[in-house]
């Protein structure tokens, strides 16, 4: 796409980065076929192509309107265009230079800054997030149907941690809702790479992966989340730590980000760099195990989700589900799998009209098969589905660590 950038677009820090990706995109429109919020909302503005049109017009110096900030907030940053993408257009960094720009000549309504200023407040912080969780288990009866949807329905404790010490050692991420969400999530994954002779080295100074504050308007504060996570996993980089895990795949996919982001930072690009070739989903460790070793023969008949952070963003779409059909777990056919099932990190609350009836819709297809349990592999969607209360929904790693004999 031919584009001319305005003098003052000309010297945004990656203006270079996106007039190359403006120009990659031939506006073929093949992103809108599989764009969740085009199906839904039909707009042309809605959709990928639309939207780099936006960003387009924007860099190109023309008026930017909070019509415009509204149809880039309703982009899930799901990915989908990008796997659908015929020419490889690099359309979420290309999201993420648009919004910057946008953001700071927009002036948002005073409702939705409180409301993305409390969020950044609160969920990037595990002990204050997992405290507001606690209590809000306590007041649940009194607080309104949106924030009930948000609290667990069953909380399954954290199983004890391995205290053995491996040769084989890994550093893993232990973010900041999943330790008020799904507290045994992290504890199931260190068993069972245990039980494979992996140690895990559980790093508190590394929390939240700093994608909650990159996306809500706040990119300089997600980066300096990103540098302290680098500092903290340092050391143990140093160590001989053979990868650094995450069981969140949105996590995962933002760290494995690290090196683009901080590329222009003398300071942090080659350990950024450095990180983001280290940075593994846990199925990557897995899968390339014995798994035999585990002795599981499961027969538990399974719904898997597969997030869009997972098969979109880090290109690993089927490998959970080859690794549970492998160990014996009955998994059902998910029609229209590649959809977002409306999560999107903070998306369900900024969102929540698009993002329920996306939800709605991805767990029509996840119970076609009439599973006992939908599993997935990120925390913000099994929190998203499992707030339906319909069919129960939890990590993966879970379920394996529970077949374990």
């Amino acid at each position: 796409m031919q584009t001319t950038l305005s003098e003052r677009a000309s010297h945004l820090p990656r203006a270079a980065e996106a007039e190359s990706i403006l120009r990659t995109c031939v506006h073929c429109g093949f992103c809108n076929a599989t764009c969740p919020t085009y199906q839904l909302l039909g707009d042309e503005l809605d959709g990928p192509r639309g939207r780099i049109y936006l960003i387009k017009q924007v860099l190109e110096g023309n008026e930017v309107t909070q019509k415009t900030q509204q149809h880039l907030d309703r982009c899930l940053s799901c990915r989908n265009c990008e796997t659908t993408c015929p020419s490889g257009v690099d359309y979420h960094n290309l999201l993420d230079i648009g919004r910057a720009v946008v953001d700071a000549a927009v002036p948002r309504p005073l409702g939705q800054r409180l409301l993305r200023e409390g969020l950044r407040q609160t969920v990037p912080h595990p002990d204050l997030f997992k405290s507001l969780v606690n209590g809000g288990q306590v007041f649940r009866a009194l607080l309104p149907g949106l924030l009930q949807s948000k609290l667990p329905r069953s909380v399954y404790p954290a199983k004890p941690r391995p205290m053995t010490h491996r040769e084989r050692q890994v550093l893993m991420l232990e973010g900041c809702v999943q330790p008020g969400l799904s507290p045994n999530t992290n504890a199931a994954a260190a068993r069972v790479l245990d039980r494979l002779g992996i140690s895990v080295i559980a790093t508190r100074e590394a929390g939240c992966c700093g994608a909650v504050d990159y996306h809500l308007d706040a990119q300089a504060a997600g980066l300096d989340r990103a540098r302290r996570n680098i500092d903290a996993w340092w050391p143990g980089i140093e160590k001989g730590a053979e990868a650094i895990v995450q069981t969140a795949s949105g996590c995962g996919a933002f760290i494995k980000d690290y090196g683009h982001l901080l590329a222009s930072d003398p300071a942090y690009a080659d350990k950024a760099k450095k990180v983001s070739e280290l940075a593994r989903d846990l199925v990557e460790v897995l899968r390339d195990e014995p798994l035999e070793k585990l002795g599981i023969h499961a027969s538990q008949r399974l719904a898997f989700h597969c997030p869009c952070t997972l098969q979109h963003g880090q290109k690993l779409g089927g490998a959970v589900e080859a690794l549970l059909s492998e160990l014996g777990f009955n998994l059902t056919s998910v029609p229209d799998g590649h959809l977002c099932c409306g999560s999107a990190g903070t998306y369900s609350l900024t969102q929540p009209e698009l993002s329920r009836q996306l939800r709605d819709n991805k767990l029509n297809a996840l119970e076609s098969g009439h599973p006992e349990v939908i599993v997935t592999a990120n925390i913000g969607c099994q929190s998203h589905l499992d707030g339906a209360g319909r069919t129960p929904v939890r990590h993966w790693i879970e379920l394996v660590e529970a077949a374990l004999p």
